[in-house]
């Protein structure tokens, strides 16, 4: 079999409607093909060619799906996708990594690919390629799900997002009417969401005892080429929250009941102003949010601005809250346009530019690592992926102020650091919960079925990690917050890299307040490694290190604590 893989069309949307028999002949004519070392390279330039574009094709259709998902159509040629597409490309693909894995051969600079495509091939089961196009189904029905939710208010239909701004009302009554009406909206689908959750619950059950694992927890643990920290190593960190950073966070909430003059602290008094101060309202306009964060990563390095402004030329942001659209943020790759896409649900406040940034941080990641010539050797681990992206809202901090062309006054732009440091320092504690948690779930199947047992556990670790709120006669909210918490259902044990990847992000903003123009530099180059370290390699080039214990935590928390309080003397 003879193909030429120049042939291969160079523009992605051409080949949305592809069938498998289209895709099908690539991977044959590379299963067929003498591999050799004289021939390896071009062997795998194109089987990259070819993995490239059916992983753009895919992340083309899902944002389709996700940006309308009610448009059935979109839907329609995802679940085609994922139902006869994807399963004969795992498929497939395992089979080359098989013959390439048999063959001895390795390229250059692919000791990290290799070591993780060892591991893929050891947990590959054929059963199981149907398994994970049921699962990546039951994700959409959790994504209509929440993303039909909404309510009314004052004479308007608004999504539970769009009503977030209504919890910065300097009004503690509206805010509470605010706070109780989308609680009991969410509510309102708590079996909907129990009934698809024993249907998640008993699919992965499958999935872990196909590749003869313990348990799920096993499963995913390989799945997720968790080589370099443990479950041991997660629970170690979970106890060095709760020593170090929940003192903090109760300090933090004992400030905020103080300041708003409370006998206690209730549920829709987290977000408002303590000071009594105006909500930040960053922008009135969607266009504002780009616009402006194009120049603030501009100030942070201008290569970085290049790249967000490609991204705003060519239409890949997509930024506005809207009814249908599903919930969260996200940035996809386009891996053979070697571009990103970001996605998420603006609707005015300040964690939008939060989120902007956060996910900016994931679209520089892809494009520093786009130089790296085989696709196994980009994509880097997850752990560190979130690094790229929390790094960058602490680095681009320093720039939100009008002065350097962002959204606020100086003493508005030190409350929004301010803000994000404290949010920041009270999100360890929520990790420590929604990854606690998914440990018991998944290593407790009979148990974790019973949605009352996960709703019990669940409100055991919130006691345990989350004090300073009272949720007296809302203990149904309470205890369903892992409703509310789209990675479990979504992404499975994909929690714990943020809080990893946190303090990693804090070492490399302390490095930047030294020397920027070095950390900087250390960010950048640890960017580009992409998938070629191993994660103690990546976390220390960028000048950070990858750590559970308290000690570590303690300098992150006391930078943190010590910052806050500069700028609120300022």
């Amino acid at each position: 079999m003879s193909i030429d893989y120049s042939k291969l069309p160079e523009r992605v949307i051409d080949m949305l409607d592809w069938t498998w028999d289209e895709f099908a002949p690539f991977y044959q004519e590379l299963a067929q093909r003498p591999l050799t070392a004289d021939s390896l390279n071009q062997w795998m330039v194109d089987w990259s060619a070819v993995m490239d574009r059916v992983d753009e094709v895919f992340s083309r259709l899902h944002v389709a799906h996700t940006v309308d998902t009610t448009d059935e159509d979109a839907e329609r040629a995802y679940n085609d996708f994922l139902e006869h597409i994807v399963p004969p490309a795992r498929q497939a693909a395992q089979e080359l990594k098989e013959r390439f894995l048999a063959s001895g051969l390795e390229p250059e600079n692919f000791a990290a690919p290799l070591r993780n495509m060892k591991a893929e091939a050891e947990v590959f089961r054929s059963e199981n390629l149907p398994l994970f196009t049921d699962e990546r189904k039951l994700s959409s029905e959790y994504d209509k799900i929440v993303g039909a939710q909404t309510v009314e208010w004052e004479g308007r239909e608004l999504t539970i997002r769009q009503l977030l701004p209504m919890a910065q009302d300097s009004d503690r009554t509206r805010r509470e009417e605010a706070w109780r009406l989308s609680a009991q909206r969410q509510l309102a689908d708590r079996e909907a969401i129990n009934a698809l959750w024993r249907r998640f619950m008993n699919l992965r059950r499958t999935l872990a005892a196909n590749a003869q694992c313990g348990d799920y927890r096993d499963f995913c643990w390989r799945q997720l080429l968790r080589f370099d920290y443990t479950p041991a190593d997660c629970e170690t960190f979970h106890a060095a929250i709760e020593q170090v950073v929940v003192p903090a966070a109760s300090r933090i909430y004992e400030k905020r009941r103080r300041q708003l003059d409370l006998d206690s602290l209730r549920p829709w008094d987290l977000a408002v102003d303590p000071l009594h101060r105006e909500p930040l309202r960053p922008f009135a306009d969607v266009s504002e949010l780009d616009a402006k964060c194009e120049t603030i990563f501009h100030r942070v390095a201008p290569r970085l601005g290049e790249y967000f402004a490609t991204m705003r030329s060519e239409g890949l942001l997509d930024l506005p809250n809207r009814k249908g659209k599903a919930p969260g943020g996200y940035c996809a790759t386009f891996a053979h346009t070697g571009h990103p896409f970001i996605f998420m649900n603006a609707v005015g406040i300040h964690d939008d530019v939060q989120t902007m940034l956060h996910e900016a941080g994931h679209a520089f990641h892809v494009f520093e690592s786009n130089h790296l010539p085989l696709s196994q050797q980009k994509e880097g681990p997850m752990e560190f992926a979130e690094v790229a992206s929390m790094s960058m809202e602490l680095l681009a901090g320093p720039y939100l102020s009008a002065e350097f062309g962002g959204f606020y006054d100086p003493a508005e732009a030190a409350r929004a650091r301010i803000e994000h440091l404290e949010k920041d320092l009270l999100f360890w504690p929520y990790m420590a919960v929604v990854d606690a948690f998914q440990h018991w779930v998944y290593t407790h199947h009979d148990a974790a079925t019973d949605a009352a047992a996960c709703d019990a556990k669940w409100g055991e670790l919130w006691d345990r990690f989350m004090p300073g709120v009272d949720y007296d006669g809302f203990e149904d909210v309470k205890v369903t917050g892992w409703h509310r918490k789209l990675h479990i259902h979504r992404y499975p044990f994909y929690y714990v890299e943020y809080g990893l990847a946190q303090l990693g992000a804090v070492l490399v903003w302390r490095n930047s307040l030294a020397d920027q123009e070095n950390a900087i530099a250390a960010y950048r180059k640890a960017l580009s490694l992409g998938g070629t370290a191993s994660l103690p390699e990546l976390f220390a080039a960028a000048g950070a290190r990858f750590a559970f214990d308290a000690n570590t935590l303690q300098e992150a928390v006391d930078l943190m604590t010590g910052t806050i309080e500069e700028l609120e003397q300022s």
